[in-house]
């Protein structure tokens, strides 16, 4: 479970006070499928962020599978992101020089799993999301959606319960954004808790309940009306 309860955040921007969130409270259950959606400036990517454990609040209080997030160090807080969160961004974040395999299993080496383990693992992630054939190559030799699949195979690999996506279809042209969502929502399929920052309302209208921000506030939750209730517990 996530739970929100009066979260705030403001800025300092050249003197003067943003207030990027104000008074959220949100509360997400195991296996959802989320869009946030508003204008730019309304608060979207602060709340993907303040979920994914990345920033925090200047006040309220944020319980993730029931841990209160905000007493725990930096090292707690890592500890718990990587264990239960996978991220996705618009613009990829890959390594050019390494291939679709090396950028996938960076996690894994850097956490010292042998290499046939975790050759074993990339490969199944990347057969999920359709690029096993395509693994050998390198970032520049693959299409925006072929790009963006390997970024989703390496937000997968750790297993995590929760995918926050951050404007996944923004580089991409009409025909690849949709088959990526349709990958993300295979992934939501399989259990995984999805919430996806977009600005296209076509997008955000897939998504089982609907999140609307301005000026840092949600104005509008369709509270799941007609989420999927899963027996997975966060």
């Amino acid at each position: 479970m996530i739970e929100l309860r009066g979260i705030n955040k403001t800025y300092q921007i050249g003197g003067s006070p943003l207030h990027a969130l104000s008074d959220i409270a949100l509360t997400v259950r195991s296996g959802e499928y989320l869009s946030i959606m508003g204008p730019s400036g309304s608060g979207k990517s602060t709340l993907l962020n303040m979920i994914g454990l990345l920033d925090r609040p200047d006040s309220g209080s944020y319980r993730l599978d029931g841990v209160e997030t905000e007493t725990l160090k930096e090292e707690g807080r890592a500890r718990l992101r990587g264990e239960n969160i996978g991220f996705i961004f618009q613009s990829f974040h890959l390594i050019h020089r390494l291939t679709a395999l090396e950028n996938v299993e960076l996690p894994l080496m850097l956490t010292g799993v042998p290499l046939r383990e975790r050759r074993e693992k990339v490969m199944q992630v990347l057969t999920q999301v359709g690029l096993a054939s395509w693994a050998e190559h390198r970032p520049n030799q693959l299409s925006g959606g072929q790009l963006q699949r390997v970024a989703i195979a390496r937000a997968v690999l750790m297993k995590p319960r929760i995918l926050l996506a951050d404007e996944p279809t923004g580089n991409l042209d009409q025909a690849s954004g949709r088959e990526i969502m349709e990958v993300l929502e295979s992934l939501n399929d399989d259990g995984i808790t999805l919430m996806v920052v977009t600005h296209d309302a076509n997008l955000g209208d897939r998504a089982s309940r609907q999140i609307k921000m301005l000026d840092g506030k949600i104005e509008i939750d369709t509270g799941g009306q007609n989420a999927a209730h899963r027996s997975v517990s966060l």
